[in-house]
């Protein structure tokens, strides 16, 4: 595998000098919570908590278990081979003395061994299923139950019990319905702050269904737009379960080129391949790609306008994380405009990040975006879209005389 470009070498410094040694120890990222609320009595709710451990040479991933929480029923998975993982519960002082520096000597933590050391350029994907009984986050209000918890992690999901309906949510979430009829809530939360969910729901009794049902059409025009999916074939999938994301590193703007990683997770039993195609109007080269859970280099074949990389085919239960690398060039999409740099391209991931060449400062985002320096001096921008749909995004920006 080629050395990895200047650009992205220097974001993934930064964050290895950004963190002091007892944070980095325990680094993570691509977290997401499910919480599934059990009988309202028990004030019980099952945690199933997927998190990715990236810091290079780690043996241990460290889950802090939530003071007030009395935790019950652990289990931890390996996602890449779907196979168990020792673990135990510690102390704050046998957390540190693990290497975790700064653990809380008035808490106590779930001690996971890791298949194997973090690699170097890769990263451990591991889930954590645990049972909490906390009375002040879940409890009875008169004849509804009450979900009231910060959510601390970025993507959250909240299941309710069986047979309860939805009456109170205050923060903006998807709603879906669960295979066995039970409601989900989820959400992203773009804030850098905790998330003060607050949910609320009550029994319900479904009502028998119409004796009769009549599909909706749309009224008649004499230049009728082309027929709209039915409403029955309409899928709604999970926004914050997803896991795809995506950087851009800018190069000189006169060249309309820019560098990228995007990582994906593949699960499907049998597949061997991935397929990339190239968007319409740019041209790809230097592609590159390697296996996340080993740091692994990955064959890689270019045909045309597609990108293709072979893996061993995923085996049932297990799944594998990939990071492909490419150089795109995209005139009609960025360059040099009036003396101003433009950028303007769709998003169609959850994750989205932008970083901008050496020596620009950004004068216009269309979309909303957290903003923040890298360590060789770049402004990057972080899109976080919860919504299903893509966002257009057009960034300009002018040079900066040093």
């Amino acid at each position: 595998m080629s050395p990895m470009p200047r650009p992205i070498a220097a974001v993934f410094l930064l964050v290895s000098l950004s963190a002091s040694p007892a944070f980095a120890q325990n680094r993570a990222e691509d977290t997401y919570t499910r919480y599934e609320l059990l009988a309202p009595e028990s004030a019980s709710f099952r945690i199933v908590y997927d998190v990715t451990a990236v810091s290079p040479g780690a043996r241990y991933f460290f889950n802090p278990i939530r003071i007030g929480s009395e935790t019950s029923d652990e289990s931890v998975i390996d996602m890449a081979s779907g196979t168990p993982l020792p673990f135990d519960v510690v102390s704050g002082a046998e957390a540190r003395e693990s290497g975790l520096r700064n653990a809380d000597l008035e808490g106590q933590y779930i001690r996971v061994t890791l298949a194997r050391p973090v690699p170097e350029g890769g990263e451990q994907r591991i889930r954590i299923i645990k049972t909490y009984r906390d009375p002040k986050s879940y409890m009875r209000d008169g004849d509804t139950v009450v979900f009231d918890r910060p959510m601390g992690i970025n993507r959250n999901s909240v299941v309710l019990p069986a047979g309860y309906e939805l009456v109170a949510c205050n923060i903006p979430s998807q709603i879906l319905e669960e295979d066995d009829g039970r409601i989900a809530v989820s959400f992203m939360n773009t804030y850098p702050g905790a998330a003060p969910l607050v949910l609320r729901a009550r029994p319900f009794t479904d009502a028998p269904p119409p004796a009769v049902t009549s599909p909706i059409a749309p009224p008649a025009a004499a230049d009728a737009a082309p027929a709209p999916r039915p409403m029955d074939r309409i899928r709604v999938t999970e926004r914050a379960f997803q896991d795809r994301e995506i950087v851009y590193f800018l190069l000189d703007p006169d060249s309309h080129a820019f560098r990228l990683y995007h990582d994906y997770t593949e699960t499907r039993p049998g597949i061997d391949r991935y397929v990339n195609v190239v968007r319409a109007g740019s041209t790809v080269s230097d592609p590159s790609a390697r296996n996340l859970d080993t740091g692994e280099p990955l064959e890689v074949e270019t045909r045309g306008d597609e990108v293709i990389i072979r893996f061993p085919a995923v085996r049932e239960g297990e799944s594998i994380r990939l990071r492909i690398e490419e150089t795109y060039t995209d005139p009609a999409r960025y360059g040099i405009i009036d003396g101003q740099l433009m950028w303007h391209r769709s998003f169609g991931r959850p994750r989205n990040d932008l970083v901008l060449p050496t020596g620009w400062r950004v004068t216009t985002s269309s979309i909303p975006a957290t903003v923040r320096m890298t360590e060789d001096g770049r402004v990057r921008l972080s899109y976080v879209n919860p919504r299903p749909d893509a966002i257009d995004v057009f960034v300009k920006g002018r040079r900066v005389e040093r």
